[in-house]
């Protein structure tokens, strides 16, 4: 069985215009109630749909990386409305999918795993794959939720969360991010580039999907390097 693989996704939101009224109101109500005038409202209205993307009940995934790190090989399933294809390049696989099927395999593949490894996957990655592939009829198959401490974790699968860790369960101030981190440790950030994970939904429209690829490929080998800082300097 190999050891530890390492995960990010990207994501994007719902068009806001093919939403039902009901829904809208759902999503808003606190917006409208809290908003002093009508600069404030529309604000928060932009804010609201440009992060739609966050949650899966209003978004879905349009990539999964996944990175060996025993190995250090990289994949990256990635949605593509107009192509069907694999390709390697600069020693990534990447591979076009529906969200159906890169869960399908990203669940396949976790079977063989003992160790995963994210940043901020206990509030974000994680969540969002267990509950997409639910809605897809998809069961997960390894709980990655049991606990966020380490020690307290159960079953022969571990989670380990890069924020949780390198900011001791949050007894730093400020957690930081994970361009933050890779900042401080000489790593280099995906975030730096033309890209970041706040244009995923733009370059989605604009077609750019290998960049989105590219760009999650980037963040699991930040991840990856990261997490091997970690091991050599902060794990007790």
């Amino acid at each position: 069985m190999s050891q530890t693989l390492v995960i990010d996704i990207e994501t994007i939101g719902e068009d806001w215009s093919s939403i039902d009224d009901f829904t809208k109101e759902n999503l808003s109500t606190w917006i409208k109630r809290e908003s002093k005038n009508e600069a404030e409202l529309q604000a928060g209205m932009e804010t609201l749909q440009e992060s739609l993307g966050f949650s899966p009940l209003t978004g879905e995934i349009v990539a999964i990386g996944v990175h060996d790190y025993e190995r250090s090989k990289r994949a990256v399933y990635y949605q593509d409305l107009d192509n069907n294809s694999t390709k390697e390049e600069d020693g990534v696989t990447y591979q076009t999918m529906t969200e159906a099927e890169m869960l399908n395999k990203f669940w396949e593949i976790a079977e063989r795993y003992e160790t995963f490894v994210t940043f901020n996957g206990y509030q974000f990655d994680v969540p969002y794959l267990m509950v997409r592939a639910a809605v897809h009829g998809i069961k997960p198959t390894v709980n990655l939720l049991t606990n966020r401490y380490l020690s307290m974790q159960r079953g022969n699968k571990a989670h380990i969360d890069l924020q949780d860790q390198l900011s001791f369960y949050g007894a730093m101030r400020r957690k930081g991010s994970l361009h933050m981190w890779t900042r401080v440790f000489g790593i280099t950030s995906p975030k730096s580039e033309e890209i970041n994970g706040h244009q995923v939904a733009d370059l989605f429209k604009q077609k750019r999907y290998l960049d989105i690829a590219r760009y999650n490929a980037a963040d699991i080998q930040a991840t990856a390097e990261l997490y091997t800082k970690w091991l050599h300097f902060l794990k007790f």
